[in-house]
C-alpha cells in the first residue's frame, strides 16, 4: 500500500497499541473491577474483530502521500488526515491484546515468570512461522488467519466460564460466527475489495494483469505487454521478461544496448560470468548473445524465480533450463561468499533501483540496507575475479546531469574498496558511461571495475562500443576524453582532497560499507530539517522524500505515544505524584528497551549476510531473542530465590 519506510511505523505503532492497552487497564475502574475471564473473553472477541476492521480501514482508504508536501493546500491536509486514520486502525488493533496481557501480568505477578515465558514463545514461534505463511496463503490470509485465532480464543474461553453461566453459549456462538467470517477471508481473500495503494503506483487488479503473487519480499504482477511482460513489485514498475524463442541470433538488440558495454572490456568468449540481481532475465540473454560459457544468475525473489523457471518458461525460451544457466533462488552476496570459482565478469544490475536497474520503490530504499553495493561487497567481488575479470554495475539515474548521486556513490564506493585492497591510483581502475532509457529513470549508468588497471586498448574497446550505443556518453575513463562530474572527480580527484570535495558536496555520496549500508541515503538529516518547508521533487523521490517521510513519521509517533500513553495519566495526576522512585525507574526501564533494541537491530543487519534474505533475519532474530527471552523469564524465579538466600 505504502512503502518501506512505513514499515517502522507500524512496527511502532503495534507497541504503542500493547501499551496503550496497559495504560488503560492502569487507569479504568472498570477493567479492574471485571472478572479475568471476561476481560480475556471480551479483549479477544474484540481483538479479531480489530484484525478484520482495521485492515478493511488501512486497506480502502485512498491515500497520495506525495501530496503531503504540498503545504497549506487541501490536498496536503486530507492525504495527512489520511494517514492519521491509517495510523489509528493499526494502533486500535493491539489494544486489546495490550489489555488482555497488562491484565494478566497485574493479576498473577505470583506467576509472571511463567506467564511472560508463555508470551515471548508464543510470539518467537509466530516469527519463526510467520516468513512461510506469507508465501504460502498470503499476507492477506495471514493476517486473518491471526483474527481467527483470537476469535476461537474468545469462543474456547467463554465455554469454560463459570462466573455467568448464562452466558457461555451466546459469547461462545459470537467467537465461532466471527472465526467462520475471518477463516472465509483466510481461505479466499479475494472476496475482498482491492487494496487502494498509494496513487503514485500502479492501479492493477484483475482486469490488467495476468498473475499476482505475494512473497516475503514484496507483492509481484504480471502485465502483458505484448513481446514484454512487465513485473510490478508491490505497484511500481520492477522488472520484465521478455519473449524469447530459443534463437541466440534473434537478440541483436544487444549490440546497441549498454548491456554491450561489459562484454566489449571483457572480449570475447568469456568464460563465465555471474549476475546478482537476475530478475526476468534480460542480462541472461544478453550473456546468452555474447557467448559466456556459463552463467551463475542468482535471484532473490521467489516469485520472479518461478515465473522465470516455470509458469511463463515457454515466453522465457526456457532460459532457466537452458545447459550455459544455472538460475538460483537466493541472495547474491550469500552466493558470491560461499562460491570458489573465478569469474570473468560479475555483475550488478541495480536489482534494487529504478526500472531498467529496477523501479520497485520509487524512493522507498532510501532508508533501507543495501549490502549489494557496499565496499565489503566490491572487495569480494574482486577477489573472485579472473586475472582480466571486471566488476559491472549499472543504475538508473533521475538526473544525472544535476545529481548523478548512485553513480558517484558507486564509483566513491569501489575507490575506496580499491584503496582497502592496496591499490596506489584506483583512477586507472574505472569506467563509466551514461545513455537513455524511458524506463523510470533518465539514464542508465554503466561502471566497470577492475583489479588491474585497464589497459590502453580496454579503454579503447569500450569507447568504441559506447559509440554503437544509442546516445551513449563517456564519464569517465583513465586519460579518457570526457566532459568533467562528480563521477569523474570521484574517480581521479587526488586523496588528499578527498575528504574537503565529500564535504562540499551538496550530498552525501561518501563511500558505503557494511557497517552502514545505505546506499540510497543522499541528503543530510541537518539539510531534511533546514529545508523541511520547502517542495520536494516530484520528479526525484530520493532527494530527501524518503528522510522527510521518517521525520513525518516520527511526530506521528510522538503525537500517538503523548495523546494514549501520557495524556491518560492527568487523570490519575493525584496518585501518579505519590508514586516513588519515577525518574529511576524510567531511566531503568529506557535503558532497558534501548539495549534490547540496539542488540536486536545490529543482530538483523548482520544475519542479512549469513542467512541471505532480510525477512528471514528478521524472523530468526526476533524468533531467537523472543523464545530465549522467555526461557530467561522462566528461569528468573530461581535466581530471584538465590539473591534472597
Amino acid at each position: 500500500k505504502l512503502f518501506y519506510y512505513y514499515t517502522y511505523l507500524v512496527i511502532g505503532l503495534a507497541l504503542l497499541g500493547l501499551g496503550s492497552g496497559a495504560v488503560f487497564v492502569a487507569l479504568s475502574g472498570r477493567l479492574k473491577r471485571a472478572s479475568t475471564d471476561t476481560i480475556l473473553i471480551w479483549g479477544s472477541l474484540l481483538g479479531a474483530v480489530s484484525v478484520g476492521v482495521g485492515y478493511l480501514v488501512v486497506s480502502l482508504t485512498p491515500i497520495a502521500t506525495l501530496e503531503i508536501w504540498d503545504y497549506w493546500s487541501a490536498d496536503s491536509f486530507l492525504n495527512l488526515g489520511r494517514l492519521v486514520v491509517v495510523c489509528l486502525a493499526l494502533f486500535a488493533s493491539f489494544v486489546a491484546i495490550g489489555i488482555m496481557i497488562a491484565t494478566l501480568f497485574g493479576r498473577e505477578a505470583d506467576r509472571i515468570g511463567r506467564l511472560y515465558f508463555a508470551d515471548l514463545v508464543g510470539a518467537g514461534i509466530a516469527c519463526a512461522v510467520v516468513v512461510s505463511l506469507l508465501q504460502w496463503i498470503g499476507p492477506v490470509s495471514t493476517i486473518f488467519l491471526a483474527g481467527v485465532v483470537l476469535a476461537l480464543t474468545g469462543a474456547s474461553l467463554a465455554l469454560r466460564e463459570r462466573e455467568r453461566p448464562s452466558r457461555k453459549a451466546p459469547m461462545a456462538a459470537v467467537g465461532a460466527v466471527l472465526a467462520a467470517l475471518l477463516g472465509i477471508v483466510a481461505v479466499a481473500p479475494d472476496v475482498l475489495p482491492d487494496l487502494k495503494a498509494d496513487e503514485v503506483k500502479a492501479d492493477l487488479n484483475d482486469d490488467n494483469t495476468m498473475y499476482s503473487s505475494w512473497s516475503p519480499i514484496f507483492r509481484v504482477d504480471a502485465e502483458d505487454a505484448g513481446d514484454v511482460r512487465l513485473l510490478y513489485h508491490d505497484g511500481l514498475l520492477g522488472s520484465a521478461i521478455y519473449r524469447f524463442n530459443g534463437d541466440v541470433s534473434t537478440l541483436g538488440r544487444f549490440e546497441t544496448d549498454p548491456r554491450s558495454l561489459p562484454f566489449a572490456v571483457v572480449g570475447e568468449d568469456p568464460r563465465n560470468a555471474m549476475i546478482i540481481g537476475a530478475a526476468g532475465g534480460h542480462e541472461i540473454l544478453s550473456s546468452l548473445y555474447y557467448d559466456v560459457g556459463q552463467i551463475d544468475a542468482i535471484e532473490l525473489n521467489p516469485v520472479t524465480y518461478d515465473l522465470v523457471k516455470d509458469r511463463f518458461a515457454d515466453y522465457s525460451g526456457h532460459l532457466a533450463d537452458n545447459p550455459r544457466v544455472n538460475y538460483v533462488n537466493g541472495d547474491g552476496r550469500s552466493f558470491l561468499a560461499r562460491s570458489d570459482d573465478d569469474y570473468d565478469l560479475i555483475w550488478y544490475p541495480a536489482p534494487d533501483s529504478y526500472s531498467a536497474a529496477n523501479a520497485s520503490t520509487a524512493g522507498a530504499f532510501v532508508l533501507s540496507e543495501s549490502y549489494l553495493y557496499t565496499s565489503d561487497t566490491i572487495e569480494e567481488s574482486l577477489e573472485h575475479l579472473s586475472e582480466d575479470g571486471i566488476i559491472a554495475a549499472q543504475f538508473g539515474e533521475v538526473n544525472f546531469e544535476d545529481k548523478p548521486n548512485r553513480t558517484t556513490r558507486y564509483v566513491s564506493t569501489a575507490r575506496h574498496a580499491l584503496e582497502e585492497m592496496g591499490v596506489e591510483d584506483p583512477s586507472q581502475h574505472v569506467l563509466v558511461a551514461t545513455s537513455p532509457t524511458d524506463l523510470g529513470a533518465s539514464s542508465v549508468a554503466t561502471i566497470l571495475v577492475k583489479r588491474q588497471p585497464f589497459t590502453p586498448e580496454e579503454v579503447q574497446a569500450f569507447t568504441t562500443q559506447l559509440g554503437d550505443v544509442d546516445d551513449g556518453v563517456l564519464r569517465y575513463a583513465p586519460d579518457g576524453d570526457f566532459e568533467p562530474s562528480a563521477v569523474s572527480e570521484v574517480a581521479s580527484i587526488p586523496g588528499a582532497d578527498l575528504d574537503g570535495w565529500y564535504d562540499d558536496y551538496e550530498y552525501d555520496v561518501r563511500p558505503i560499507t557494511d557497517d552502514g549500508p545505505f546506499f540510497w541515503h543522499f541528503t543530510r538529516f541537518g539539510d531534511v530539517i533546514s529545508g523541511y518547508g520547502d517542495d520536494i521533487d516530484r520528479l526525484d523521490h530520493e532527494d530527501a522524500t524518503g528522510e522527510r517521510v521518517l521525520l513525518l513519521l516520527l511526530g506521528v509517533a510522538i503525537l500517538f505515544a503523548l495523546v494514549f500513553l501520557l495524556l491518560p495519566f492527568l487523570a490519575i495526576r493525584t496518585t501518579w505524584a505519590r508514586l516513588p522512585r519515577k525518574p529511576r525507574s524510567a531511566l531503568y526501564f529506557a535503558c532497558l528497551g534501548l539495549g534490547f533494541m540496539f542488540f536486536e537491530i545490529t543482530l538483523i543487519q548482520r544475519l542479512t549476510l549469513f542467512l541471505g534474505y532480510p525477512t528471514y533475519s528478521l524472523s530468526v532474530t526476533l524468533a531467537s531473542i523472543l523464545i530465549f527471552t522467555g526461557v530467561g523469564a522462566l528461569l528468573s524465579p530461581r535466581l530471584l530465590a538465590r539473591c534472597d538466600g
